[in-house]
């Protein structure tokens, strides 16, 4: 009897050891898979966009500042239309505020790139700075973002070092006269100026103007995250030599280079993902300030036909 007691005794012992044990590598296997699934990125709540219909800020301010909230968006490139009245904008500015969003005056032309058209340049900035100064702390513009892309003309195929000496004086202009009063300078850029040297042949055009911006977003459309990525690499580096900031630019318009410029056939989950892919590559870089979407008017628009077509399938 004695034995047989001691025998269950045993039996109960190894019965638990095994549970134990069971428990334990279920524990250590759920550890090993929260390490090796994907992190979500710091940068996923840092997007910026594209507003090019500024009319929209009339009547949909509420709207436009839902979504840029849900889609994780603290930076909007407003196009300045003067067309719209100044309360409109400060109203819009203030709301976006409160939600912790800052808007850049977003404007330009390719031709604004030439000499003779640096007053536009500099009308657009006189704008800014006398809005800013009628305007409260709040209802003011953060930045300003230059939207030049001269190698879309004629002119950059036959004169280009000209061009790129002309456009570079501009910029120079623009940017001493933007941060003597405060505001935060960027430019669009595409993702192959690197290849271009720029005015004096000491740097690349992009390196020269990362050095001279405060933040650049690279227009370095491709439909995945990763090709988005390798396209804006380089600036990246060299933002991150110099102290600046870029954004990885993603394309949902339709494109006339090819489906695989655009997300503009992928449906937004898929999308999602590859902005996840990229944020996560990006922020490898203290440079990266965060995937700018171009643009607003698209994006809504896909997202608003994706939740339509969830409710109609229920």
């Amino acid at each position: 009897m004695k034995k047989g007691r001691e025998a269950e005794k045993v039996g109960g012992i190894r019965g638990r050891l095994r549970i134990l044990l069971l428990a334990c590598g279920l524990v250590l296997l759920i550890v090993l898979l929260l390490f090796l699934l994907p992190k979500p990125s710091s940068m996923e709540k840092h997007k910026a966009t594209w507003l090019w219909d500024t009319s929209m800020i009339e009547d949909n301010t509420n709207s436009i500042l839902s979504f840029c909230e849900e889609q994780g968006v603290d930076v909007i490139f407003l196009q300045v239309q003067k067309k719209v009245t100044l309360d409109h904008y400060r109203s819009f500015i203030t709301a976006a505020t409160t939600k912790g969003i800052s808007v850049h005056a977003l404007d330009g032309t390719p031709d604004w790139a030439y000499k003779k058209k640096r007053s536009e340049g500099n009308d657009l900035l006189k704008w800014v700075i006398d809005y800013n100064n009628g305007s409260v702390d709040g209802a003011r513009f953060t930045g300003i973002q230059f939207d030049v892309e001269p190698y879309q003309l004629q002119r950059w195929k036959r004169d280009q070092n000209e061009v790129v000496r002309e456009w570079s004086d501009n910029m120079d202009s623009w940017i001493a006269e933007g941060s003597s009063h405060g505001l935060y300078m960027s430019a669009a850029v595409p993702f192959w100026l690197d290849e271009t040297r720029a005015a004096d042949g000491s740097e690349s055009l992009s390196r020269w103007m990362i050095r001279k911006f405060d933040a650049v977003a690279v227009m370095s459309y491709r439909d995945s995250g990763q090709g988005m990525y390798d396209l804006a690499r380089n600036e990246l580096k060299q933002a991150d030599k110099l102290g600046k900031s870029v954004w990885i630019g993603l394309e949902l318009a339709r494109s006339k280079e090819g489906a695989h410029v655009s997300f503009f056939r992928k449906d937004v989950p898929i999308m999602e993902e590859e902005m996840k892919t990229a944020n996560r590559l990006g922020e490898e870089h203290p440079s990266f300030a965060g995937i700018a979407v171009h643009h607003y008017e698209e994006w809504q628009s896909k997202v608003a036909s994706t939740e339509s077509q969830k409710q109609d399938r229920k």
